[in-house]
């Protein structure tokens, strides 16, 4: 796993500045501390850092190919890349390494622009082809690897593994863009293909990107990837059990390759658990496994966590930290580099740095929920669905539009009584009410918390808009494929995705996603949703497919999730700053918000009229960037 960053000069034949690209590239250095080096001819210059995984002692990059007409920087791993190899060499191609970095120079050699169709694993990376005069630039399917990329206005093309790399380029625009603060304040993080600042951007997953020196702006990135959207023949549930196992061993299996240690986070919950079963089962060596617990019984998973470890005797490390462990605060705009507001990246942050002390590669379980419909949400989503089948928009819009006004947002009452969410969800169709269920921030409560100057701003903008993107694509499927579909394109990469790259690569350790294997992805996502939420139980495929190497207490309880808890902090503890963060010279001046609406917001919580906990950490991580981009 790496960084990689570049300049490239569109405009001129001029050498980029090595001191300027070093600075960019030193930024991230904590993505690979082991080595770093540099590539430069007229026109372009292309940098790297190295955390050596396969082939530690002979593939530096940049690495030239054979021929010296390509030049690659690259951050991740190709998985197919033995039988690609033999592949290239049957073409009568040249390797000098043994690792995968040099399979993509030689694929670009043979295939171009479509070489991206022959790689299975997580990437990103560039390429110099001085033949062609053109840098390519390309991201796996799912965004398990970040990219981000910029043109500045004298025609020079930078990119980096993070934000911070292009920040780090003394003529990059630091003006913010509008739109991204209103969807932050739905999400909780900034949707590709954008970020914070007006004049950058992130390459979609599944996307590549081909620049021409002489261009005079940048061409559209090509997609060449979508979560497939046909459907399975229907099978029995005992084929497809035994067909998930199958599929799913050999995506955990192609991901053991490594010359260094290697292991998983073992939460206790369904996911992360099937990754160890399978780990299991396909090593001779004990399993190295990590969990965190918390010092609170509502948060802590480590009793399960133990019984999978016992099961299958793995080489178990657990560390239990404070349930007020809000130390990291002020770390997590550094990381982050953009306004980010999963709380969980504390404990992500902390499971990480404690898996670090093992190994140098973990597996995870990330990616099943979206793919198997894990997350309480579908269900509820399922349900309003019905209904609004039964009686429609005509008469839906203006009953339940009234009732979403009129009722009060009952925090503090019985879960059958908060529906005030419900009801605005019900008076709009399939997208705009699960945009509207999932978000953190609904409409009225951003039209309130927005200031009259920014909301004219906005023209009308809703971040509403970015769920109809891609929910245009898939409206032939049903309600909960749909869902699913925008949790993929948004949440999966935006949230989990991003929490995951940096939290780990914070601590030079190297995550690998057997659950988000295109190839899986491919199968299990066409399964009939059926399958997956059946009487009232998500991911049931997977959980069926797994009783034979699972307890039913891993299986079957409650979803705890990787909490911290916000609202008792904001009570308690970081009452204090919480109000000084929000109500400090930062965000009063920066003309976003409506100052009474923030102190309402404050007010309510600490007396517990509401639990505004979500809105105020989102609030709070957004006063924290803002501070820092002031700098």
């Amino acid at each position: 796993m790496c960084g990689i960053a570049g300049i490239y000069q569109l405009k001129t034949q001029a050498t980029p500045e090595p001191q300027v690209l070093a600075k960019m590239n030193d930024s991230q250095w904590h993505r690979g501390p082991d080595a770093g080096d540099y590539f430069f001819q007229p026109t372009v210059g292309l940098a790297h850092r190295r955390l050596s995984i396969i082939d530690i002692a002979g593939s530096p990059q940049p690495m030239q190919s054979a021929n010296a007409q390509a030049c690659i920087v690259f951050n991740g791993e190709i998985y197919n890349y033995r039988e690609l190899r033999q592949e290239l060499l049957g073409k009568g191609y040249q390797f000098n390494t043994n690792g995968d970095t040099e399979t993509i120079l030689n694929a670009w050699l043979e295939w171009g622009e479509d070489c991206v169709h022959h790689l299975r694993g997580m990437f990103a990376f560039a390429i110099w082809d001085s033949s062609r005069h053109c840098l390519f630039l390309a991201r796996d399917r799912l965004g398990i690897k970040p990219l981000f990329y910029s043109l500045l206005d004298d025609g020079q093309f930078i990119f980096g593994s993070e934000l911070k790399v292009l920040r780090n380029h003394p003529d990059f625009v630091t003006t913010l863009r509008d739109s991204t603060i209103e969807d932050y304040f739905s999400f909780g993080y900034i949707p590709e293909p954008y970020t914070i600042y007006q004049h950058s951007y992130k390459l979609a997953p599944g996307h590549t990107l081909l620049l021409q020196h002489g261009q005079a702006k940048l061409s559209e990135p090509k997609q060449y990837w979508d979560v497939p959207t046909q459907w399975q023949h229907a099978i029995t549930e005992q084929e497809l059990s035994a067909e998930l196992i199958t599929r799913f061993r050999e995506a955990v299996d192609i991901r053991l390759v490594a010359e260094v240690p290697l292991g998983a986070f073992l939460s206790g919950g369904v996911d992360s658990s099937a990754v160890v079963a399978m780990m299991a089962g396909l090593q001779s060596d004990p399993v190295n496994t990590c969990s965190i617990g918390f010092d609170s019984p509502q948060f802590n998973e480590t009793e399960f966590a133990r019984q999978v470890a016992a099961r299958y005797n793995t080489n178990h490390h657990e560390n239990i930290v404070s349930q007020n462990d809000f130390e990291l605060l002020d770390q997590l705009a550094d990381l982050y580099d953009e306004p980010y507001a999963d709380s969980s990246a504390i404990p992500t942050y902390r499971v990480c740095q404690m898996a670090r002390q093992q190994v140098t590669v973990a597996l995870s379980g990330d990616g099943a929920d979206e793919l198997f419909a894990g997350y309480r949400r579908y269900k509820l989503h399922l349900n309003e669905e019905r209904f609004r089948n039964w009686l429609p928009l005509a008469i839906r819009k203006p009953v339940f539009g009234l009732l979403g006004k009129i009722y009060p947002k009952l925090d503090w009452a019985p879960r059958f009584l908060r529906a005030k969410t419900t009801f605005q969800s019900l008076a709009m169709d399939t997208v705009a009410g699960y945009h509207n269920s999932i978000a953190i921030l609904r409409q009225d409560q951003r039209d309130r918390l927005f200031s009259t100057a920014f909301k004219q701003r906005l023209n009308g903008y809703s971040s509403l808009e970015v769920f109809r993107s891609h929910g245009d694509k898939v409206k032939h499927l049903d309600p909960m494929k749909i869902a699913q579909y925008l949790d993929m394109k948004t949440y999966l990469v935006g949230d989990i995705l991003t929490k995951v790259d940096r939290a780990s690569m914070a601590h030079s350790l190297e995550v690998r996603v057997p659950f988000l294997d295109h190839k899986f992805v491919e199968w299990a996502f066409t399964a009939e949703s059926g399958a997956n939420l059946r009487n009232g139980v998500g991911k049931y495929s997977l959980k069926k497919a797994l009783e034979p190497h699972l307890p039913d207490d891993v299986l079957y309880r409650k979803k705890m999730g990787f909490a911290v808890p916000l609202a008792e902090w904001f009570r308690g503890p970081l009452q204090q700053k919480l109000q000084d963060k929000l109500l400090s010279d930062v965000m009063m001046n920066s003309g976003y918000f409506n100052v009474a609406e923030l102190k309402q917001l404050i007010d309510d919580h600490k007396r517990a009229l509401k639990d505004n906990s979500a809105a105020l950490w989102t609030l709070l991580m957004f006063a924290a960037f803002l501070e820092r981009n002031s700098k």
